[in-house]
């Protein structure tokens, strides 16, 4: 556990260190808080315009219909964060030559992976802690109801650490980080896009492409609900991705 925590706190610094923590930090929050403002002021305006109609207009649920929109469209944007965040993880170390001295330490290959990995996690908690300032305007200019939103951040975090994984694994097999960047995103993309693929297919086809889709599993999540079918799913992801990061490491320990 002391050599998972040491890795841990290393990558935490190692994002700090480089400029690629405040870049990704203040992308993400600039993105997040003008989607944020964009989706409020359309809200607002189409319920004023429901207004002029008269008492007898459908109550609208601003609050609900803002947060509903902000995590599907920051769904869209951890797409493009991600990728930077996993490019270095083991990219890097294979640069600078310091992979094989890593893996050659008393450190198992374990405690290698769940310190990086981790690090990374810590990373996108401390995004969606940040995005929280933008999103209590709703609770500080209204009365939301809170269990949908911390539902819609569980949905992104368990979405999030299964991309993570993705990135993880493919940052192994490369030493060039902007040819870690494209490939993560691209496959990344392709799991986002995985649903629009089933649109034409038939029968258990569809239903399988639908399943593999990781964007079509937050859908609950942004509405509030929590189905263990798609918290099994975005664990079962995560495994998957991290089991194959192992197999690389150990390739590349046996290797050196």
């Amino acid at each position: 556990m002391q050599n998972i925590l040491a890795i841990w706190q290393r990558e935490l610094k190692a994002y700090f260190v480089s400029p690629i923590a405040y870049v990704v930090l203040t992308v993400f929050l600039f993105l997040s808080g003008f989607f944020f403002y964009t989706i409020l002021s359309g809200v607002i305006q189409s319920t004023m315009m429901q207004g002029q109609f008269g008492p007898g207009a459908q109550p609208v649920d601003v609050p609900g219909i803002v947060s509903r929109s902000f995590f599907g469209t920051t769904s869209v944007v951890m797409l493009f964060m991600i990728p930077m965040l996993t490019m270095g993880l083991f990219a890097e170390e294979k640069k600078r030559g310091t992979m094989e001295l890593l893996l050659t330490t008393p450190v198992s290959n374990i405690q290698v992976l769940a310190g990086k990995y981790l690090a990374s996690v810590t990373f996108v908690v401390i995004m969606f802690a940040l995005s929280g300032i933008t999103i209590s305007a709703l609770f500080i200019y209204g009365s939301p109801e809170w269990k949908p939103i911390l539902g819609g951040y569980l949905g992104l975090l368990l979405y999030a650490m299964a991309l993570l994984a993705v990135g993880l694994f493919i940052s192994t097999l490369t030493e060039n980080q902007i040819v870690s960047v494209v490939i993560t995103f691209g496959v990344i993309l392709v799991l986002w896009l995985i649903e629009s693929f089933a649109t034409g297919a038939e029968g258990m086809t569809k239903d399988v492409l639908s399943y593999l889709s990781v964007i079509g599993h937050m859908d609950d999540f942004i509405k509030g609900v929590i189905d263990t079918t798609h918290v099994i799913f975005y664990l079962t992801f995560t495994f998957v991705g991290l089991f194959l990061t192992y197999r690389s490491l150990e390739s590349t320990r046996w290797r050196a």
